[in-house]
């Protein structure tokens, strides 16, 4: 292929071991494929990268690359690849015969990566921010694994605590576990007497010497991720692990207690100061945290040191990723630091990914306060706009098909709302680069028009509806060998003669680049500006070319198009958690 073609050029001209890699043009009419390995080794061959670029290029010219119809030089030194209408069509017959598995297995590490994220805590309820955690961290998930790592997801639950404690103490008060936590936080804030009581009952849960507690905090608890499991499976979000503080916090202690350096022995990673435990991080450029405090008891510090433990002997992994909100660098900056030296060999394994803040128009919130918006309340406000909206079909863009029919517009189903609410406000997460707050824009995030979720699920619906037409009497879940059936996958020998290769198949072909990207920088905003750029380019195709024509030879070749759009098209929405409905 064209990458070991070029390798084995640059190892000709006395370069050891070369590397390859592609990208895609800034532009389509620059090229199918473009490399900067002139620009990589001119130096180390004394040459202009120039001038190595178009040695590399009398090479392929005269070993007749495949596929290759044109090669242009930069002035820079870039090489930029145009690809004839054959490579294309090996490309749709790939997709068509791999179906929903062209999404897989794009990178080169098969590296074992543990991956935590969304952490709700018990007694509190799942707010908008675990939300935010849950979309990012499931869809690094997905694309990570679909770049050949082995992954292994967990969250990661504070289920002993101050914040359970105030929870307790209101629930014996009689409170509903929704409210307990606000009622229990004021009452701590405002009222001396009754904050000793609820550090009583923090000690009482530790300790488990009180039966009516111990009960009223076994049922609050179970209820509390009975209800995670829940929005869970409305996110379809799925964990490998769960791992407690109550679990962890024991054995971060133990650590950290081996670890104490003592006046024998000064080598030791922990040291007290006024009667707790710290870590002293400023030889690292750091600041200092403490781990246990005066009672030793262990902080959050310490419990992340046990939880290291807990994941390695899970599954040992060769990368350990972390999302939360960027409100926790400090804090990660510190405990990474403390664990490598804890454990060795864990140096430079741990990773946190930090992202910004879900807000609504109204501003942030607060648990604290009581001001929290919950994930199901923003589900269903977006859900109850969706069927508004979908109760109006002038407000929907035409969905017909071609010359040959429409797609029915208008429904009362409840799940197919379900579907676009959630991809709707999952887009909105994950369509920018993570790091940045984001403010969610009801009306802009349900639009079919656009930069949205909607908009791309539509995109897929519409040319699925093309497959139904074209196959009527197969059900939408067989789509894919209804595609088989319409046209063969040997595309090479029912190629219309004299066809074009247009833009569609061309942004096609750059999926598996875009994934390897999105997957080596854990950024799934790759794949949104890709998603969208390629519904671009299927409207702009679906409006020039008459899809279903029995009379023309080249709509079979159409269809396929059509099919492998949509297989590529749902790999990625897939990739970023989002489904597509049977019909919108």
């Amino acid at each position: 292929n064209l990458q070991k073609e070029i390798e084995e050029s640059l190892k000709g001209f006395g370069v050891e071991n070369p590397k390859v890699s592609f990208d895609a043009p800034t532009q389509m009419a620059f090229g199918d494929l473009s490399t900067n390995v002139a620009m990589v080794y001119s130096r180390v061959l004394g040459k202009k990268p120039v001038d190595l670029a178009n040695e590399i290029k009398e090479v392929l010219i005269k070993k007749n690359t495949l596929h290759l119809t044109r090669i242009d030089v930069i002035a820079s030194g870039f090489i930029n690849f145009f690809f004839d209408s054959d490579y294309f069509a090996k490309l749709i017959a790939s997709i068509l015969e791999k179906g929903p598995s062209f999404a897989k297995g794009y990178g080169e590490a098969k590296q074992k990566i543990f991956i935590e994220h969304t952490q709700p805590n018990p007694f509190k309820e799942f707010n908008i921010g675990h939300l935010m955690k849950n979309t990012i961290g499931e869809s690094i998930a997905r694309i990570v694994k679909a770049n050949g790592a082995e992954v292994k997801t967990c969250s990661y639950h504070g289920d002993v605590g101050l914040h359970v404690a105030k929870s307790v103490w209101a629930l014996v008060q009689g409170e509903t576990l929704n409210n307990a936590y606000t009622r229990g936080n004021k009452a701590y804030e405002e009222d001396e007497s009754t904050k000793s009581e609820i550090v009583e009952v923090n000690k009482k849960i530790y300790d488990k010497s009180d039966s009516e507690i111990n009960k009223l905090y076994e049922e609050g608890r179970k209820k509390s991720l009975e209800d995670f499991e829940s929005i869970y499976k409305r996110l379809d979000s799925h964990f490998d692990y769960r791992f407690y503080e109550s679990e962890s916090g024991e054995i971060g202690k133990k650590i950290v207690l081996e670890k104490l350096s003592i006046p024998e022995d000064l080598i030791g990673v922990f040291e007290r100061s006024e009667g707790a435990i710290i870590f002293k991080a400023e030889k690292f450029g750091l600041h200092t945290r403490v781990f246990l405090n005066s009672e030793e008891l262990p902080t959050y510090e310490a419990k992340e040191v046990g939880l290291a433990q807990m994941k390695k002997e899970k599954f040992p992994f060769d990368l350990s990723l972390t999302v939360t909100a960027n409100e926790q660098d400090s804090f990660f900056k510190v405990v990474e630091v403390a664990i490598g030296e804890v454990f060795p060999e864990l140096k430079n394994k741990l990773h946190h990914i930090s992202h910004g803040m879900l807000k609504l128009p109204t501003g942030k919130m607060s648990s604290r306060t009581g001001n929290i918006i919950s994930a199901e309340s923003l589900i269903n406000q977006v859900k109850d706009k969706i069927k508004e909206k979908m109760a109006q079909p002038k407000n929907l863009p035409t969905p017909s098909v071609g010359k040959s029919g429409e797609l029915g517009v208008g429904f009362d189903n409840d799940e197919i709302a379900e579907i676009i609410a959630i991809g709707a406000i999952k887009y909105s997460i994950l369509r920018q680069a993570i790091g940045g707050d984001i403010t969610f824009d009801f009306d802009k995030s349900i639009s079919f028009e656009g930069d949205s979720g909607p908009y791309l699920q539509y995109a897929v619906v519409r040319a699925n509806s093309l497959l139904q037409k074209a196959s009527p009497t197969s059900p939408m879940s067989d789509i894919g060998e209804v595609s088989k059936g319409i046209f063969d996958t040997n595309l090479e020998a029912r190629l219309p003669s004299g066809w074009q290769t247009t833009n569609l198949e061309r942004v096609m072909d750059r999926f598996s680049e875009v994934v390897k990207r999105a997957g080596k920088e854990y950024s799934p905003h790759h794949i949104v500006t890709y998603l969208i750029e390629l519904s671009g380019e299927f409207n702009s195709f679906y409006a020039g070319h008459k899809i279903i024509d029995e009379t023309d030879p080249t709509s079979p070749y159409r269809l396929a198009l059509t099919s492998a759009f949509v297989q590529v098209m749902t790999s990625g929405l897939n990739l970023l958690g989002i489904k597509v409905p049977a019909k919108m």
